[in-house]
């Protein structure tokens, strides 16, 4: 038996002979030296201001033969736990997945603006600049994000384990993250591509953070909201290349928008309870499933119309269009089947991964197409 004890503090050990644990009937002749060295080394610490455990200790070990005691000198380590990291936590304040799909459909809207655009190639800096400045733009909102929502994540499974629900990160940090982020690409944006689409993008992180944010705790129809500046990255893309609002950016914005609806509401069917648990307003705690269900084959077949546009426009050709023809027909199909009685959770999860293979093909195409 070790006869030392941890300080409640964690400031030290103190032995069973300091504390007056061990009964002085025990004590040999140097435990009670070490003893009174021991109480006067404390007071003479406490007068000076600086009250603490000396760095003495007395091991106590029990035997067939008696009670030996060992004196031990010299200041005991104390392990220190090791912090998570926290350029981790930053990483996971920017939403990493989130911002890198919003970079992709962003080059995506650069790289088909050139297809109709008459003005000079973009150069290798105005498309990095470009590219830079939507990743800040968008980071620097989610982080802003999940500063006003950090006590609304602690309630719900999906984000409960995010760095500021734990409390591993302050909340003024990813607050001065978001800002500076959110800041530095603005300067980025207009000069890398154009004072036009710096414009756009401060629009949509002042909606996402100041609009979409704080709605979702009052209306349902937040979504709509949110998907005004989720739609917007493609766009970002196009005003860089062609330095303009037209028809096709237009539908490129109108494509993500559209996409954005049934998307999230396949979400909300099979999270429902967690958005419950939270108080964020979603359709089928509002609406009810069915009408929920509803809304997803309306907007499915608005988006699959919409998708049809780009060919008429110059943007995109037939290999396009008879690719977004079935595409959407599949997306609008599979949320059609969601009407049928016992569709319930299963459909709506495969109904979200339906909606992200469409997107991603959708947007491949328009890429290789000649």
């Amino acid at each position: 038996m070790r006869g030392v004890c941890e300080r409640p503090n964690g400031g030290g050990h103190i032995s069973l002979t300091e504390s007056g644990y061990l009964p002085n009937k025990l004590r040999t002749p140097m435990e009670k030296s070490a003893s009174t060295a021991a109480q006067a080394s404390t007071a003479a610490r406490e007068e000076r201001g600086c009250p603490g455990t000396p760095s003495i200790s007395i091991s106590i070990s029990l035997s067939s033969s008696g009670i030996t005691s060992t004196l031990l000198r010299g200041p005991v380590p104390v392990r220190v736990p090791v912090p998570v990291s926290l350029g981790r936590d930053l990483v996971v304040l920017a939403k990493p997945r989130i911002t890198l799909m919003v970079v992709i459909t962003a080059a995506g809207g650069l790289f088909l603006s050139r297809r109709v655009s008459d003005s000079a190639p973009l150069s290798a800096v105005t498309v990095v600049l470009t590219l830079l400045g939507c990743a800040l733009i968008v980071a620097g909102a989610n982080a802003l994000n999940m500063y006003i929502e950090r006590d609304v994540d602690k309630q719900m499974d999906r984000t409960k384990n995010r760095p500021l629900p734990t409390g591993r990160l302050a909340p003024r940090v990813a607050l001065w993250f978001g800002v500076i982020l959110s800041a530095t690409a603005i300067p980025v944006l207009a000069l890398g591509a154009n004072a036009l689409t710096a414009l756009l993008a401060v629009v949509a992180n002042l909606l996402y953070v100041f609009a979409y944010t704080p709605l979702k705790q009052h209306s349902a129809y937040a979504l709509h909201v949110g998907a005004i500046p989720g739609a917007i990255p493609p766009l970002l893309g196009w005003t860089a290349g062609t330095g303009r609002v037209d028809a096709a950016g237009a539908v490129l914005f109108g494509i993500l928008f559209l996409w954005q609806i049934p998307h999230f509401c396949a979400i909300a069917l099979f999270r429902k309870e967690d958005y419950a648990r939270a108080g964020i307003f979603v359709l089928p705690n509002v609406t009810g499933e069915l009408a929920t269900r509803h809304t997803i084959v309306r907007w499915s077949f608005a988006l699959l119309a919409t998708s049809l546009l780009l060919t008429p426009l110059g943007v995109a050709h037939r290999g396009y269009l008879i690719a977004a023809t079935l595409l959407g027909a599949m997306f609008f199909g599979w949320g059609c089947y969601g009407l049928r009685n016992g569709t319930g959770k299963r459909w709506a999860r495969s109904l979200f991964g339906v909606s992200i293979l469409y997107l991603v093909l959708l947007f491949a195409m328009l890429a290789i197409d000649p």
